[in-house]
């Protein structure tokens, strides 16, 4: 007799660590923050570096193009993609965070603030301009170069 589990599994490493990443700021809240956007900071750097290494360039529209090619192509938009624009919309956070809080979605934004950073130029900046995290019905981000 096959045994009925009604646990939520992640299906990936990406929703596993949104899991965690929920559960540490429900338990500790706003004070959570910084430990959790510091921690994404360096994992951005990390990922920023290894695609560096494989990239011909460090143009921020082949950047982007290797970026949004890992998600799936059903759940995004690229609104626009340039050397100095990247705008991307998104439906479904990779984290798990819908309807969790802005806050929450900045510092876990760090992730790809500083993988465009460290890929491309410290003269990147992100704006978002929407996120599910906030109950908004799409994310909608911008990666500016500004020199």
């Amino acid at each position: 007799m096959k045994e009925k589990n009604n646990e939520n599994f992640p299906r990936n490493a990406i929703e596993a660590q949104g899991m965690l990443i929920k559960a540490f700021y429900k338990k500790f809240g706003k004070e959570a923050l910084p430990i959790i956007k510091g921690i994404c900071k360096k994992q951005g750097r990390s990922l920023g570096l290894k695609i560096k290494k494989k990239l011909p360039d460090n143009c921020l529209s082949t950047v982007a193009t290797a970026f949004y090619k890992s998600y799936n192509p059903d759940e995004i938009n690229v609104v626009e993609l340039s050397d100095s624009v990247f705008q991307i919309q998104g439906t479904k956070c990779p984290f798990g965070l819908e309807n969790t809080s802005r806050e929450l979605c900045e510092a876990v934004m760090e992730i790809d603030a500083e993988y465009f950073r460290t890929a491309v130029s410290e003269d990147i900046k992100l704006a978002i301009k929407k996120t599910v995290a906030a109950g908004d019905k799409y994310c909608d981000t911008i990666y500016t170069l500004e020199r």
